[in-house]
């Protein structure tokens, strides 16, 4: 793991600043940026006595690929990483909602994963260690801020740790498009791990046995899949959607 990490953009850092400041190590921003949102951003740093760089916005540039900062780069220490032990004490103490991810190796994709996985109120979501996209400054752009509040779960095997989950009373439900089985039509209200695959691959065999059902969302058009983020984001508000109605 690198010394420090960078985070890039105006709801990363925003989420930063609010959930984890004690991270933020200092802040370089655009000095021709006259944006708002900056300037509350720069007030908020220099409340909490976090040192802040006005830079030329090239100079922001440099280096960060196709990261798109916003005017605004936080170097922070290196994001704590939750680990198996806390995922059981999550299930412990009552979470019921949870997103497992195999095989996504996209950081974009899953950046609005977590971003998703946040808006409908999961507690964390799972990745193998050795399959998963890493949490790359472009992952926690795209999460919007939910890479601070989500706790991202690396776990050395992902089929036995939802076997685990399962036999602690969780219900594993996973996303397939070779099955007839609907989304729609599983009980979503109990305590459940929705697990999607990689695009193209979906999931790999010990997952999909480790799964009680296997259900896809129906798909009336032309197109044969959808992005992981999207069918993440469906499933979960279809739990939101249907615990509202219980």
């Amino acid at each position: 793991m690198s010394q420090n990490e960078i985070v890039g953009g105006l709801h990363a850092v925003e989420s930063l600043l609010a959930n984890a400041p004690e991270r933020v190590k200092r802040l370089q921003v655009a000095a021709d940026s006259a944006d708002r949102r900056l300037g509350a951003i720069i007030a908020r740093a220099e409340g909490l006595g976090i040192s802040v760089e006005r830079v030329r916005r090239d100079r922001l540039d440099r280096g960060q690929g196709d990261l798109r900062h916003q005017g605004v780069l936080a170097w922070t220490l290196p994001r704590r990483r939750a680990t198996e032990t806390e995922l059981a004490d999550l299930v412990a103490g009552g979470a019921d909602l949870f997103l497992a991810l195999d095989g996504v190796t996209d950081p974009h994709n899953l950046g609005a994963c977590l971003r998703s996985a946040d808006a409908a109120g999961a507690s964390a979501v799972i990745v193998p260690r050795d399959r998963s996209a890493a949490l790359t400054p472009a992952a926690a752009k795209a999460a919007s801020g939910a890479a601070e509040t989500v706790p991202l779960i690396s776990v050395v095997n992902l089929a036995r740790t939802l076997r685990t989950l399962r036999e602690q009373g969780l219900w594993i439900v996973g996303l397939a498009g070779d099955t007839d089985a609907s989304l729609y039509q599983v009980d979503l209200t109990l305590p459940t791990v929705l697990v999607m695959g990689a695009e193209g691959e979906g999931l790999r065999r010990l997952t999909r046995e480790s799964c009680d059902h296997l259900v896809a969302i129906p798909m009336t058009g032309s197109v044969s899949s959808l992005n992981v983020s999207v069918a993440a984001g469906i499933s979960l508000f279809e739990a939101v959607r249907q615990r509202a109605r219980a």
